[in-house]
């Protein structure tokens, strides 16, 4: 026992080494990751822009966080899909067998998500600035915006997590993703809440991602985040803790 806890960095970094290549081996992974937001920030933008009024003459500014917390959702129903693929196939039994940290199997899915996320986020920037992208923010707020960025794909990988140790087929396992990916749709996202019907805005401005695209929007504006940044950290950060609890319960009883 003592000798596992001593390795447990070294045996993480082999399980996150094993889930990065089966990533870049799949190619519907990149595509729908990275290839499908892109694609749908450029449709909204030279399609759908010119017709849509949201107070900016800079709409890719406007749009660019919601097609990140998109691409975020997209990926981690990948993570749900690994893990349900790892429990039929038996390979945590295996691992178990094996002088290492029983935790390191799950931490490496989540770590896993978290670095394919951030370079899937990093890619649709470089083409937002191709499209005409531009942010006054300083260093403080990018760091900011990757704090909140980072904390939403922790909080839905723990969610992906029970869906993948839980479900009972791959359709169950990756499905609960969508209604996240939707969620953009109903906030100020693409376009702003106030020209909603009252009943799609009451529910637009009460659930998390409007707070979160607030935020990151101001931060990447240099305008003041006011109290969207404070109620974006505590949708993420009560997602992420009650999530986590109940993954590590289902993963206790499953393995």
């Amino acid at each position: 026992m003592e000798t596992v806890k001593k390795h447990f960095f070294s045996d993480l970094g082999v399980m996150l080494g094993r889930s990065m290549r089966h990533i870049s081996r799949s190619m519907d992974t990149i595509i729908s990751v990275t290839i499908m937001p892109i694609a749908m920030m450029l449709l909204f933008v030279y399609v759908f822009g010119g017709a849509i009024q949201t107070g900016t003459d800079n709409y890719v500014n406007y749009l660019l966080p919601g097609i990140l917390l998109i691409a975020i959702a997209s990926g981690i129903s990948y993570t749900a899909f690994r893990l349900f693929t790892d429990v039929q196939r038996g390979i945590f039994e295996r691992f178990h067998s094996m002088p290492i940290s029983r935790s390191t199997l799950l931490w490496g899915h989540v770590l896993t998500s978290l670095v394919s996320n951030a370079i899937s986020v990093v890619v649709i920037i470089l083409i937002a600035l191709i499209m005409g992208f531009r942010s006054s923010a300083g260093i403080l707020s990018w760091l900011a915006v990757a704090g909140i960025l980072a904390l939403f794909t922790l909080a839905l990988t723990w969610v992906a997590a029970i869906a993948g140790l839980s479900a009972k087929s791959v359709d169950g396992a990756s499905a609960f993703s969508y209604p996240i990916i939707f969620l953009p749709f109903i906030s100020s996202a693409f376009v702003p809440t106030e020209s909603m019907p009252s009943v799609v805005r009451a529910f637009a401005e009460n659930q998390p991602v409007t707070s979160i695209v607030e935020a990151i929007r101001a931060l990447l504006s240099g305008q003041p985040v006011g109290n969207d940044i404070w109620i974006a950290l505590a949708w993420c950060i009560g997602i992420l803790f009650v999530a986590y609890f109940f993954a590590m319960r289902v993963y206790k009883k499953r393995v």
